[in-house]
Formats: structure tokens, sequence, C-alpha cells
């Protein structure tokens, strides 16, 4: 049936039917959306529709068109619209501020809006101000009050509420006493968040949720774990929130037992695996190397985001699976610096150092902007591979685009200089380092000691101590090495004598080395050897072998054949000690013991070559054996 279209007798009632329209299409979508969607969750839909938007607006406009803007009761719809969508917040502020006498709701709308904007400091102030208005307050009031309050973690204000939340009745609302909860948890009062929470006459699964949020925030694990405890001892079954918080409680402690009791738990009691879970899940699974079981858990997962992909990659890195790591990176949808990091340093932690160069290089090409960890990763790479180019291109890259250069990136450039025998460089950086750890000190003392800067090396670890840096292992490792390779002997007894004595530090395998070393350089073969004897630890392979390349060079046979005994019987599978057997007797002259030494490594149980490689690099590639694809820096550096 064909209905005349009305006729308006003025431009108020064209607005007016046009307005209605609008309204009724809206309204129309909010109740006949599937019934799957939740009511909340539909109107949330309405609210950002561009039609109700619309519509919204042109009632607005109609109000300010008839001078009705100024009336609590006929705008108070408008400012909850727009109070309620983050993107028109101001708006509603801006009508706010033209009405005479703004109602209780009005002041709830607009608390609400802001304590779930960007701006939640503005919904305390409102509260403020309603105060000053003779208003009281009521439920609402005080539960969007509280959530502002604890998204600034303002709990002055957040007691202030509580006072009046108190004073008004209201404290047996079970909203009220979880905003209450909730919001000293997040501000890390837990003793007033128990106590309120313990008060509570009546509990929801919020309740406990939001307490067992605070105790994880402030890394109070052992109580989360409690509360649960008791939480499934009153027969409350958990949800996703809740188990997020008690995995990482778990992992915390490394109870892998218990995790998988709670494992069985979420499949027992249905919890429904959201993307937190899911992705909490596979960071669990990863960390302990069952990366099968967190490959299932991210192919069941509906939803996912880029932490899901992350975790995963992450996962098979630690597992040492580039290989399906590298497959699962190329398949993502989108990539950040943590995707590109992830597999980088996975690439690190296998030693497979030109990959972690390449891929480097494919992230500089993607134009996403490195950080720290990518660049002391890639760092570490072109120390090990002693491409010296790439690093100082990296260091390049670092002063141009003003990466900081924190303790992990300046260690970094400081052990890839040294390791490439660039230790001006790597003094240049040292020196220039804002902060410095004992890690610092320890790299350029250690790779100036070995790069033949020893004087300048003990100079240094001189003015370590005078600076007040305890000195590590490590430190005294590089200044052993520096005493050995400039032959000071007396001082590096010192040394070793005081690392103990002074310092605290009981010596350990590499610094009786050195001082087999030290002895040893300067053919003081009867001493070196008198200090083994007397080592409080049994001598292995490597320092038996640092006295027998010693026997070699100064051609002392009768130590010579004892360290030559030592070295064979403790590792006789490898074909080098052979031939430093070998060697020393043929320095010696005695050429029949030297050929049947080399006789010897023709046993087939007998590595006949150790294992290594060996790379070289031109014009920044990388040839190494086997040969493989050269690749090469960006132009850009």
């Amino acid at each position: 049936m064909h209905l005349p279209q009305p006729k308006f007798k003025n431009q108020h009632g064209h607005d007016a039917f046009r307005i209605l329209m609008i309204m009724t299409r809206c309204i129309s979508r909010l109740f006949t959306t599937s019934s799957a969607t939740s009511f909340s969750s539909r109107l949330e839909l309405v609210l950002k529709d561009a039609n109700f938007t619309d519509f919204t607006k042109e009632r607005h406009s109609y109000l300010i068109r008839t001078h009705q803007h100024t009336d609590s009761y006929s705008v108070s719809d408008i400012i909850k619209c727009y109070a309620l969508s983050p993107s028109s917040i101001t708006k509603a502020q801006v009508a706010f501020y033209q009405i005479d006498q703004p109602t209780l709701p009005i002041w709830n709308f607009m608390i609400r809006g802001f304590s779930q904007s960007s701006r939640p400091d503005e919904a305390i102030n409102m509260f403020n101000k309603m105060r000053g208005q003779g208003y009281h307050g009521n439920n609402l009031t005080f539960i969007f009050t509280l959530k502002a309050s604890a998204r600034v973690s303002d709990i002055i204000t957040g007691k202030k509420v509580h006072v009046f939340v108190i004073k008004l009745g209201f404290e047996s609302y079970l909203y009220v006493g979880n905003s209450l909860v909730y919001m000293y948890a997040s501000c890390g009062a837990l003793d007033f968040a128990r106590n309120v929470f313990d008060e509570m006459s009546d509990r929801d699964l919020v309740s406990w949720n939001s307490l067992i949020c605070g105790y994880s925030q402030c890394k109070k694990y052992k109580e989360v774990l409690g509360l649960f405890d008791t939480m499934c001892a009153a027969n409350l079954k958990a949800d996703a929130v809740t188990m997020v918080k008690v995995l990482l409680a778990c992992g915390h402690f490394g109870d892998w037992g218990r995790t998988d009791s709670l494992v069985k738990y979420i499949d027992d009691n249905c919890v429904e695996i959201d993307v937190y879970l899911g992705n909490t899940l596979i960071d669990m699974y990863g960390r302990r190397g069952l990366v099968e079981m967190a490959r299932e858990v991210f192919d069941k997962m509906v939803q996912r985001n880029i932490v899901t992909w992350n975790s995963m990659i992450m996962g098979y890195s630690k597992a040492g699976n580039l290989q399906d790591g590298r497959r699962l990176f190329d398949e993502m949808p989108r990539r950040d610096k943590i995707s590109w990091t992830s597999i980088i340093v996975g690439y690190c932690q296998a030693k497979l150092f030109s990959d972690a160069i390449r891929t480097f290089q494919e992230m500089m090409a993607a134009k996403v902007e490195p950080d720290e960890i990518t660049i002391a990763s890639v760092l570490s790479a072109c120390a090990h591979m002693g491409m010296h180019n790439v690093g100082k291109a990296v260091h390049e890259y670092i002063c141009q685009y003003g990466v900081e250069i924190d303790i992990y990136v300046g260690n970094a450039l400081i052990d890839m200089y040294c390791k490439c025998g660039l230790f001006e460089k790597a003094l240049e950086v040292f020196h220039d380092m804002k902060e410095k750890d004992s890690v610092s000190w320890t790299s350029v003392i250690s790779g100036i000691a070995v790069n033949g800067g020893s004087q300048h090396a003990l100079n240094l670890f001189n003015q370590m101590l005078t600076e007040g840096i305890k000195p590590t292992h490590g430190s005294f490792v590089g200044v052993l090495l520096a005493c050995a390779h400039s032959g000071l002997v007396d001082e590096g007894l010192k040394y070793f004598e005081s690392m103990e004595r002074d310092h605290g530090l009981v010596p350990e395998m590499k610094h009786y080395g050195c001082i087999v070393d030290l002895l040893g350089r300067c053919g003081n073969l009867e001493k070196a050897y008198e200090f083994i004897q007397k080592m409080p630890v049994v001598p292995d392979v490597v320092v038996w072998r640092i006295l027998l390349g010693a026997c070699r060079v100064h051609g002392n046979i009768h130590i010579a054949e004892i360290a030559s005994s030592k070295v064979l019987k403790l590792d006789p599978k490898n074909g080098a000690n052979y031939v430093l057997s070998s060697s020393s007797f043929a320095t010696a002259g005695r050429w029949n013991d030297a050929t049947n030494m080399r006789e010897l490594i023709d046993r087939d149980d007998v590595q006949k070559k150790p294992p290594g490689w060996s790379s070289l690099e031109v014009n920044s590639v990388t040839s190494s054996e086997p040969q493989e694809k050269g690749f090469c820096w960006l132009e850009n550096g």
C-alpha cells in the first residue's frame, strides 16, 4: 500500500521527521542483530554506526536551532551518545558546558566517558566539579570515578571516593566493591584491596580477578596461587583472565608440574582460550622448549594478534628450530620489530651468524626500525664473523638515526671492534659511553690485551679499580692475558694472587691456564709445570695443551713428554693433539718419535681435522668454506 509522504508546515517538522527515520533504522539494527551478540556489544556497534552518529549530530543541531540545547532533559541523550564514543568525548564536553543545570545522570555520562577515554584525569576533575555543585553522586558515579583513579594511579582520590561510598551506604553494592578492589589493587595498595575484598558480603568472579590481577601486577605470585586455591575451594569457576595470571605465577616459580595441572583445569572446565590466554600458553610452552605443544595451541586459536606470532617464533628460536621459525616468520600477515628481532636473535643463538646478518639486511630493506636488542645481536654476529665493514655500517646507522647506545649496544660495539682487531675504535666507543658496567670494562680490557695493547689494558684495569668498579673473573682473564703478552711475569702473579685475597674471586680453570701461558711464554717451563702440580683443581686438557705448546717453542722435551701424555690421555680423539706432540718431538730432533706420533693420527677413532671454519670479507661480502652465495650490505649503510 502506498502511503502519501507527510507534509510539514515548517523546517522544524522536516528535521524532526528526518531524525525520526535515522533513529528508527539504528534502533532496528540494535534489536535485529544476531542474538549471539551481547546487547552491550550491539549497542557499541550502533554507537559507532555512521547513521547513528549522523542522527546524534542532527538531533543536537535541531536542539540548538530550537534553543533546547541548554535544557538538561532535552540534551541528556545527546551527551550520553557523545560521551560513550571515545572519538566524540570533546563534543560531549562542549555540549555539557552549554547546559544551565546538569543533572546527576549527565554528570555520570561525562565521568564515565572520560574514565574510558584517553583522558581519565578529566573524569576525576568532573567528579570534583560535581561535588562542588552540591551533588553527592550515586553508585554509578563512584564506579566510574574509581575506574579513572585506577587508570591514573590516583589513590588519594580513590580513598576520598571510598569515604563517600561508606557515608552514603553504597559499600554493600557488588559493583562498587569490585571497583574499590580494582582501584586499590591497580594502585599497589594490596592491603587495602584485600580488606575491601574480605569485607564484601557478596563476591563474583570480577571480585576475585581484581585482587588476583593486583597481586600479579605487584609480583606477589605466591599470593596469586593462594588466592586461586581459595577461589577453587569456593567452587567458583575461573575464566581466561584468572588463568593468565595464575599461569604467569607458576612460570615465575618454574613449577611446571602445577602448570600442567592448570592446563588440565582449562580443558576440564572448558575455559575459553582467548587471545591473551592463548599467547600465555604459547609463551609458557616456548620457554620450556615444548614447541610442538605451543604450535598446537597456536593452530587452535581462532583469533591471533602479532604477539601470538612473535611468541611462537620465539619458541622456535629457543628450541633451535630455525627452519620452522623462519617458515612461520615468512607466513606472518604483519611483522613488527619484535618479529624481526626474534628471528635474528634465534639465528645468533644457533650460531647462524650469516643468516642473522642477512635477515637484518632484509629488515632494513623493509624499513623496520631496529631496537637496541636487534642492534646488539647483529653486532655480535659481525664480531663472530669478523665482518668489521658490516659492523661499522651498523655503527654509522646508530649514529645517523639516533639509536640509543645503551650498555648492551655499547658492549656489543666494543666486542665487535676488538674481535675485528680495531681496538682504537673500541676505545672510542668505550670512552663515549655515558654508562658502563663490569662487562664494558672487561670487554675493552680483554680486547685491547689480545690486540697488543697490554700496557693500555693494565692501565684501564687500574682505572676501573680506582673508580670503584668491582672486577669480575672476566676482567682478570684480560689482565692476565695482557701480562702474558707483555712478559710481565711478576705483575701477572701479583694480579692472580689478588683475585681471592683482595676481591673474593676464586680462580677458575681459565685463570690457571693464563698463568701457565704467562710462565710458558717466558720459557720458565719448570715453574709452569710446578704451578700445575700445585693447582687445587685437576687441570683440564687446555692447561696441559698450553704447557705442551710452550715446550715446543722452547724445546723442553722432558716436560713435553709429560704434557703430551696428559693431553693424549684426556683428549685422545683430537688429531690436533697428535700434531702438537709430533711437532714438539721434531723441535727436539727426535724424528722417530715425531713420525710415530703422526702415524697415530691414522687411527679410525682420531678426528683428522679439527672442527672449524674460516671466512674472508671482501667488499662487505663474506665468503666461507663451504662456499655460499655472497650478499651485500645495504647501500645506505
